[in-house]
């Protein structure tokens, strides 16, 4: 469970710890108080999007982290498979550092993350309804989700989609077979042109840079054989003086006779006729490169035209002789696909229709499980609206036949009627905002019993609800509490009055800049922030019996 949270430098909380226990923990405070930042607080350290304007004002960087105690396996498993080990005693750390810059640090038991890496554990460790959990309730293209996480069809969507995207893979390659007989000549004309033209060319990998070193040295054969001829010279000498090399034999030879008189010699008089080796060898290579430097005035313009070939196929197929070599290649096989074609296409019209067999076994298991698993569900769901004040709604579940999606092969979406005797219709042509709330909380209660998410937050979930209703949902969020922490923002004293945990959030201004501060509330100080939401600006004394009334009757569920 998620046991304290240390929010620094988030929006207008400079900074702020708050405790969590287990149980109901409840939020209330003014409007624009701040309640709204600390599930925004919240929602970083699980991973969500954050952006840099989160940062308060006239700070460099703001900064959550969260302490959770207790965490179950599930969570265990998640840290595993990000790299990240468990404490002994089951506790986690996680931080997020928010810059200006918009960089982020993400930190899971001292062990640095990415933020995707951190969603991924957030989704294991904390459950978040908000305001967006009804406006998904009203797109029906996502209906079908709810009862895949309550029919718990991860593996079997998962094993559809294989299929799918293999059957979607199959048919694009025969469709790419299925081109008229005048584009099909086209494309033959051109693949064959250019197949024979770089046929043509009988390219060899390597040849072009030779042809550069050639063509430099032959640009430069005067000054090249000149160079030669002076380091020859030097080397071997000429009328007027003696080269190193003859230089070299005539100390080797003296060394030799020395060596021959003191051993100490023996050392140098070797390396001096290593050296004299050495050097009579280079002039014999130096004199072979002379001899046989051959200038034929023609190859430069035989150069230049072969470098001019490579140099206009490089431009239309690739600028290495390996890239031209494997259009090639890529060239000869789509022109054998094309040759062969009927018989290409007759196969893979044998597979596809494999793939389609198979793709539909598996979707209808997959529609089969979510038939007999959405009927449970709808169940379930009206079991828990019934407990919500809202037993006479009509709550039903339409399973239509649909063409092949990623989604499998059915049209799912939710029906309802308020009120009896009228036609079930669309959630977003009927339901109200209190309904809506209503319906959201009973579909996470059904679907809080295939998880093991050890925290649940509702973050106004009294929209729209008063009186009755908001004390139905605050019975059933009680009742919720009793196996999870459960964390609720909200604006009713009807709910807040079952909090085992009270926390008033509050802001005031000092030196012209606003501060948010969270109170942990003791049995008075509930009785007040409870006569505040009821009587408003003042707690008349009426109130304040009020609001301790509803704690006493609270108890008693």
């Amino acid at each position: 469970m998620l046991s304290n949270l240390k929010i620094s430098n988030i929006a207008i909380i400079k900074e702020a710890v708050v405790d969590f226990n287990n149980g109901l923990n409840v939020l209330t405070g003014e409007t624009g108080a701040g309640k709204s930042i600390i599930i925004d607080a919240i929602n970083a350290i699980l991973g969500e999007r954050t952006s840099r304007e989160l940062i308060r004002t006239g700070s460099n960087n703001a900064e959550v982290s969260a302490f959770f105690e207790d965490i179950n396996d599930n969570v265990i498993s998640v840290l595993d498979e990000i790299g990240v080990s468990c404490e002994e005693d089951r506790s986690l750390m996680i931080t997020r550092k928010i810059t200006s810059d918009g960089k982020n640090v993400c930190k899971v038991n001292g062990v640095s993350v990415t933020v995707s890496l951190l969603k991924k554990l957030g989704q294991a460790l904390i459950n978040v309804h908000g305001q967006l959990d009804n406006h998904n309730l009203l797109n029906e293209e996502l209906h079908y989700t709810y009862i895949d996480s309550f029919a718990e069809n991860e593996d079997i969507r998962e094993d559809y989609v294989n299929s799918y995207n293999e059957y979607c893979r199959c048919k694009k390659m025969y469709d790419s077979f299925i081109v008229d007989e005048s584009e099909k000549a086209r494309k033959v004309d051109l693949l064959t042109y250019q197949i024979n033209e770089i046929e043509e060319a009988d390219l060899r990998i390597g040849e072009w840079e030779e042809l550069e070193n050639r063509k430099k040295v032959l640009q430069n054969a005067e000054q090249l054989l000149s160079l030669v001829n002076n380091a020859l010279e030097f080397f071997d000498g000429n009328d007027n003086f003696n080269g190193v090399a003859d230089l070299l034999n005539t100390a080797s030879t003296s060394l030799v006779k020395a060596s021959a008189i003191d051993e100490n010699l023996n050392n140098i008089s070797d390396t001096v006729a290593d050296m004299s080796y050495n050097i009579n060898d280079c002039v014999a290579e130096l004199k072979n490169f002379v001899y046989g430097f051959d200038i034929n005035p023609a190859e430069i313009d035989e150069i230049e035209d072969r470098l001019s070939v490579l140099f206009k196929l490089s431009k239309k197929y690739g600028s290495t002789e390996e890239e031209i070599l494997e259009f090639l290649e890529n060239a000869k096989q789509e022109l054998d696909d094309i040759t062969f074609s009927d018989k290409k296409k007759e196969e893979l019209y044998i597979e596809l229709n494999e793939k389609y067999e198979i793709l539909s076994e598996k979707a209808n298991v997959l529609s089969e499980n979510r038939k007999k698993f959405g009927e449970i569900f709808i169940n379930a769901v009206k079991e828990e609206l019934s407990f919500l004040d809202m037993s006479s709604i009509n709550f039903k579940i339409v399973q239509n036949n649909k063409n092949f999606d990623e989604t499998g092969a059915d049209e799912i979406y939710f029906l309802i009627s308020a009120n009896a005797g009228e036609e079930p219709k669309p959630l977003s042509k009927i339901a109200s905002g209190g309904e809506l709330s209503r319906i959201m909380l009973a579909i996470k209660n059904v679907l809080a019993s295939k998880d093991n998410i050890q925290t649940l937050i509702f973050d106004e979930v009294d929209t729209g609800v008063s009186g009755r209703a908001a004390q139905k949902i605050g019975i059933k969020l009680k009742e919720v509490s009793k196996n999870r922490q459960v964390l609720c923002v909200t604006h009713l004293a009807q709910i807040a009055a079952f909090a085992d945990n009270h926390f008033l959030i509050s802001k005031s201004e000092k030196e012209n800049k606003t501060y948010t501060s969270v109170t942990s509330l003791d049995y008075d100080g509930k009785v007040k922030e409870l006569a505040r939401i009821i009587g408003g600006i003042e707690a008349t004394q009426l109130s304040l019996d009020t609001a301790a009334e509803m704690i006493e009757n609270a108890k008693k569920y």
